[in-house]
């Protein structure tokens, strides 16, 4: 739905229209703009690379939104720590009746307060990288500087047809697939559907955006391994259990 809504939003403004310093409104003069800016000051640095530029820019985003991302993947672990006993609670309140659904709803909350898990923290970083990519596909396409440039093998202001959209959606299936709750149907289905989607995506809109979204899952997939650990789920459950009590 949210890559619907980006593509529907992406024909919902002029992107013709160059953007600059004199460019007016909100989303112009606070999101696009200083995107464009920050491109055209690190191409200059790396003698007019805007393929280098966008990487570094991609790295400040991600880290200026490191602490939400770093949250989102304690809390995905917890909720994987915490599948057994939501198994079994779904078990207990097998019956399809109204109450008991009902109490299967308070049980879950209360073991999701109990371990100090937030099954919506999830989303947040990801409502918030919506914008920031609407923002950048506009900056890419009215920067006039980066018009007919290219970087590697493909030209950053149209699209790659084959190879870095397959990238983009390896990236995105190893990051999700690092991220994935455990025995979760839904996470299963998006595991696979989300990359193709992806890898659609990455066809028909220029390659410097998905130059932005390959090296974003890069980061996050460094980011889940190194950062915040393979055990920091079952750690943070542990805690919760023994008051964070250490021995």
């Amino acid at each position: 739905m949210l890559i619907g809504l980006l593509v529907v939003m992406t024909g919902c403004f002029n992107v013709n229209d160059p953007i600059n310093a004199q460019s007016e409104g909100i989303w112009d003069s606070y999101f696009v703009y200083p995107l464009s800016w920050l491109m055209i000051y690190f191409a200059d640095m790396f003698n007019g690379s805007f393929g280098l530029s966008i990487i570094v820019v991609t790295l400040l985003i991600r880290l200026l939104i490191l602490p939400l991302m770093i949250k989102q993947t304690k809390s995905t672990k917890a909720m994987q720590a915490l599948m057994p006993e939501m198994q079994k609670l779904r078990e207990k309140y097998s019956a399809k009746d109204q109450r008991t659904q009902q109490k299967l709803q308070q049980e879950m909350m209360k073991l999701y307060s109990d371990n100090g898990v937030n099954p919506l923290a999830g989303c947040l970083p990801l409502f918030i990288q919506m914008p920031i990519l609407l923002a950048f596909y506009h900056a890419i396409m009215r920067t006039r500087e980066i018009q007919g440039d290219s970087f590697l093998w493909f030209a950053l202001d149209a699209p790659d047809p084959i190879i870095l959209p397959i990238i983009a959606g390896i990236t995105t299936f190893i990051q999700q697939k690092m991220m994935m709750v455990t025995d979760n149907p839904q996470m299963k289905v998006l595991l696979y559907v989300m990359p193709v989607m992806i890898v659609i995506f990455s066809m028909f809109f220029p390659a410097a955006l998905a130059l932005y979204w390959v090296i974003g899952n890069i980061f996050m997939i460094i980011q889940t391994y190194f950062i915040t650990g393979p055990n920091v789920g079952n750690k943070k459950v542990a805690d919760a259990k023994t008051g964070g009590k250490k021995k």
